[in-house]
């Protein structure tokens, strides 16, 4: 039987001074001023991109879209006596932290294929420095599972649970001091913790990291469901287009515009469906919870009954990288079997705690999504620029500049304190089913 081992907390005060210490340890790394996103460590030049050969599985690519390093990543026991027998040869039992229990579900279904586990220190450099991994695969963030055991370590088989529930097994291969600074700094763009990623990586992850193999016992039981890739490609058309579009708000009327008139885009062939795929798992402090998140769309997609779009949640947990995040989501909604990604203006990006000044360029992530993507077969579709008008509706910022329409505009800031005070929300703003939710939750 496996011993529970309680997780290792470490003092506020010394998770303090572990994020001055990764301040300090960066100031030689560190522009005095905020580093656009082409500082953003990117594909070595002499890195060659060379599929990654898999196990072999049942016919899991439905869509037309092939899994990221040819083979979807199926890690899940299938029978009870499988999980039994796993469980049994766990030495240790922790509870997952919510990114942690991200992670693993994205390794077990297949969401982070060619992956098989989390990283070790080897994976993890050739991520940071290189995005990607060592055999070329390009890769854009490092997956890696975090403790603070000094007793951990090779040799220890980790049986990970979410409550009572028994999520997976991690076989302990490799045990590692991550380089937390150069990590942030070539990931982020920065080793400031005033940006939400170096914070978390300086104050929420543990000081080691563990790597090793996977095995899935269950899915994590939440709010929503979060269908797995090969679920999502036996629902996709196989002889058209998807379009992937990736959120981690409400759906407002500029959104829904947006993603729609994407199947319009020269890059899209005919009939093309968009598949809209909000993030429902941890974010930024201030962000709407995702089970609030996944009511608004839920609601939207009754009101709205399009089609030529399909809804689906993606338990992930958000980093604010910018240009390297928008390559990951793409690898990801490749796995589900999308061919086209949206790259909306200054995607995953953040602002600075301190200043206010944003992280990235507005166009970083699409530039670098232009350069990489075609490398791993997803092309990028630029997002347009709407403003909504009176004269003519939704319309782009350039066509209602050289048409001399009038622009109607509405802050979030403004719209907040409209919702927190009962007023009349525009419908050209908002849809009023995802107002009302948001006038019971929040």
């Amino acid at each position: 039987a496996a011993q529970e081992v309680s997780i290792f907390f470490v003092s506020s005060i010394m998770k303090f001074v572990a994020a001055a210490l990764l301040v300090a340890t960066a100031s030689a790394f560190t522009a005095a001023s905020f580093p656009s996103a082409r500082s953003v460590s990117t594909v070595s030049p002499g890195v060659s991109f060379v599929p990654v050969p898999r196990v072999s599985q049942t016919q899991l690519e439905a869509a037309k879209q092939e899994p990221h390093g040819g083979k979807l990543v199926d890690l899940m026991e299938k029978t009870e006596e499988e999980k039994e027998a796993a469980i049994a040869r766990a030495t240790v039992t922790l509870q997952a932290t919510p990114r942690q229990l991200c992670d693993v579900e994205l390794l077990m279904n297949g969401a982070f294929s060619p992956l098989e586990g989390f990283m070790d220190e080897d994976t993890y450099m050739s991520v940071v420095n290189d995005m990607a991994l060592p055999d070329g695969t390009i890769f854009g963030l490092p997956v890696v599972f975090d403790t603070d055991s000094e007793e951990l370590g090779p040799g220890d088989v980790i049986l990970l649970k979410d409550g009572d529930r028994p999520i997976a097994t991690i076989e302990v291969t490799s045990k590692y001091t991550p380089n937390k600074p150069l990590e942030c700094l070539k990931c982020y763009g920065t080793s400031a913790i005033e940006h939400p990623g170096a914070l978390m990586v300086a104050t929420e992850r543990g000081k080691y990291y563990l790597g090793g193999p996977v095995t899935g016992l269950n899915l994590p039981i939440r709010d929503f469901v979060c269908r797995t890739p090969a679920q999502v490609r036996e629902t996709l058309p196989d002889d058209v287009d998807v379009v992937a579009f990736q959120c981690r708000n409400p759906v407002h009327r500029a959104h829904y515009e947006l993603f729609t008139r994407a199947l319009d885009d020269e890059l899209v062939g005919e009939g093309g469906v968009v598949l809209v795929h909000p993030t429902c798992g941890p974010t930024q402090a201030d962000d709407i919870p995702g089970d609030v998140r996944y009511k608004t769309y839920e609601v939207l997609k009754e009101e709205t009954h399009n089609p030529r779009t399909r809804w689906e949640y993606l338990p992930y947990s958000m980093h604010m990288a910018g240009p390297r995040e928008a390559i990951q989501h793409m690898i990801i909604r490749k796995n589900f079997g999308c061919t086209h990604f949206i790259i909306g203006r200054d995607m995953a990006g953040s602002k600075s705690s301190v200043t206010g000044e944003d992280f990235y360029g507005a166009y970083d992530a699409q530039d670098l999504a232009k350069e990489v993507g075609p490398k791993f077969g997803m092309t990028p579709v630029p997002s347009l620029n709407l403003v909504y008008t009176e004269e003519e509706g939704y319309v782009t910022a350039d066509y209602a500049k050289e048409n001399n329409l009038h622009e109607m505009k509405l802050s979030g800031t403004k719209f907040r304190q409209m919702l927190r005070g009962g007023e009349e929300i525009p419908e050209w703003f908002a849809f009023k089913s995802v107002v009302q939710v948001l006038r019971e939750n929040v």
